[in-house]
């Protein structure tokens, strides 16, 4: 095992660096950084996963405030949606320089809220302003489209038209770059947003808030475009009940989204669903050892574990699954694990205890059901971080896909199954019933053009040769089945924030019917 790093930063350090990042950002810590007013009810703590400490408390949205945001998104609908495309596209734009000149400053509050390692940290930020540049370009090319009509005389075309305003409900494991994809894009749409972020990351949604209220003043955009909601469910329920919301695009646990889609179905809105992921990556015979641990690793550890995008499945064939296995092991052993703003660290703490919690059960309960633990399980930092929650990533040799293994349990846990025939490692890769990411590692074109195939993969990304996590921002993000079917990010992902409008052009003096209909 290698050294763990002995120190950790303390709470008071990391409050006074967060509120340096937030003053820098336009924001405010918060009127109470000690301990909230008597009525701690309406005040929203924000927490560093580093420490396990408290670094200020922020005033919640109240019910009233909330109805107030939609009803001001709403109103500046009216107009932005009049505001020509390009135009539109020069208030991302801002964005983006602002992002970009600030980009260490919201790194440091992703690390400190989130708890990412600092290379992670700034590829976030980075991916915030990869989309504003990929949402700038897109402004000039929302196209429709030419159909050949069946009537002489008549032009038939699509359009596309803004939505309406979009509520985006964010996790903690992505506080700025999932909010990114969705704001980038429907502000070019045309459509304002309505964010409520996770109540574990408030600080870093306030720094972005104010970078985007400082764009929309700089370009002359209206202040109504973006809306903040500092809360937790009742925030969420306000997006998902209100008719005024066009879109809610939901990023979480399958469970939150069984509650946010029948809410939002029952007023015929549109949901967005970004949702769990039990990701697996198929390791053949043919496969580069060398290049497979390197994607096994990062995808199943990075983050400790946090992703949707997580490896949490090894499916190996069994002639080189003891090999894979050792060599996967080893270099975990070298992961250092600690202060996440150490150059060093590459695993950084869990969200909190809870977490720590869940990982502990389902290890447990792996194990009841024959699983061998290989690595990990361990907590560690103990004595310098008693109410933080630093764990070795685990793995765990299981001899079937059980109900624990078909789960999805948010930390570092890669449970590694064995297959014989390719028909076997697919049925055991489908065999969940999450369908976000998956990979295959192999030489055989045949194997890899068959993971491809309409019956191999069915989860909504499909990787040869690199893990199951870090997708670009050019190609549309989401899953299938439980995963929620949503698409967020590039590609098309568009059209989700517009509506389609078929338009008939009769430039006849003739009114032929489709069809051959005759009336008249």
């Amino acid at each position: 095992m290698p050294a763990t790093v002995p120190t950790l930063p303390d709470t008071a350090a990391l409050r006074a660096r967060a509120a340096t990042a937030l003053g820098r950002c336009g924001a405010d810590l918060g009127a109470y950084p000690e301990a909230p007013p008597a009525r701690s009810g309406e005040h929203l703590p924000a927490r560093t996963p580093l420490t396990g400490g408290t670094l200020a408390y922020l005033p919640a949205t109240t019910p009233e405030q909330a109805d107030a945001a939609i009803a001001g998104a709403h109103h500046a609908f009216q107009q932005w949606r009049t505001v020509p495309a390009p135009q539109r596209g020069a208030l991302v734009k801002r964005l983006g320089e602002l992002l970009t000149a600030h980009r260490e400053d919201l790194a440091d509050l992703v690390t400190i809220e989130a708890g990412k390692i600092r290379s992670e940290a700034l590829g976030e930020v980075q991916e915030m302003i990869d989309i504003c540049d990929f949402a700038v370009g897109l402004s000039r090319q929302l196209y429709g489209r030419t159909i050949a009509s069946e009537r002489p005389g008549h032009r038939l075309s699509e359009s596309w038209h803004p939505l309406g305003v979009v509520g985006v409900i964010s996790a903690f494991n992505f506080p700025v770059a999932v909010w990114s994809w969705n704001t980038a894009v429907a502000l070019v749409c045309g459509d304002p947003v309505v964010w409520k972020p996770s109540e574990l990351t408030p600080l870093t949604a306030l720094a972005c808030d104010r970078l985007l209220a400082r764009a929309a003043a700089d370009v002359g955009a209206p202040a109504g475009v973006h809306h903040l909601l500092l809360g937790g469910r009742g925030c969420g329920e306000r997006l998902a009940d209100d008719p005024r919301v066009a879109l809610v695009s939901a990023t979480g646990s399958a469970r939150m989204g069984r509650q946010v889609a029948p809410r939002v179905a029952a007023r015929f809105g549109r949901c967005l669903l970004e949702l769990g992921g039990n990701n697996a990556a198929v390791v053949a015979p043919s496969a580069d050892l060398a290049l497979a641990v390197r994607g096994i690793v990062f995808s199943a550890a990075g983050t400790a574990g946090q992703r949707c995008t997580t490896l949490r499945r090894l499916i190996v064939h069994e002639d080189i699954a003891d090999q894979l296995l050792e060599q996967v092991v080893h270099a975990y052993g070298q992961l250092p694990l600690g202060d996440p703003f150490d150059p060093a660290t590459l695993v950084g703490p869990l969200i909190g205890p809870a977490a720590h919690t869940a990982m502990s059960e389902a290890l447990a309960a792996a194990q009841r059901a024959g699983g061998k633990l290989l690595t990990g399980g361990e907590r560690c930092l103990a004595a310098e971080a008693p109410d933080a929650a630093y764990v070795r990533p685990a793995i765990v040799r299981m001899p079937e896909q059980t109900d624990t293994v078909r789960t999805e349990t948010f930390a570092p846990v890669l449970y590694a199954l064995t297959y014989r025939t390719f028909d076997e490692a697919l049925a055991l890769h489908n065999g969940v019933p999450q369908g976000l990411s998956s990979s295959i590692f192999t030489r055989d074109q045949r194997e890899a053009e068959r993971f491809l195939a309409a019956d191999g993969s069915d989860c909504g990304i499909a990787n040869v040769n690199i893990g199951t996590s870090g997708a670009e921002i050019g190609g549309a993000f989401g899953g299938e089945k439980e995963t929620g079917g949503g698409r967020e990010s590039g590609s098309d992902a568009w059209r989700a924030y517009m509506r389609r409008t078929t338009n008939t052009v009769n430039y006849s003096d003739a009114l032929p019917l489709a069809q051959g209909v005759n009336f008249l």
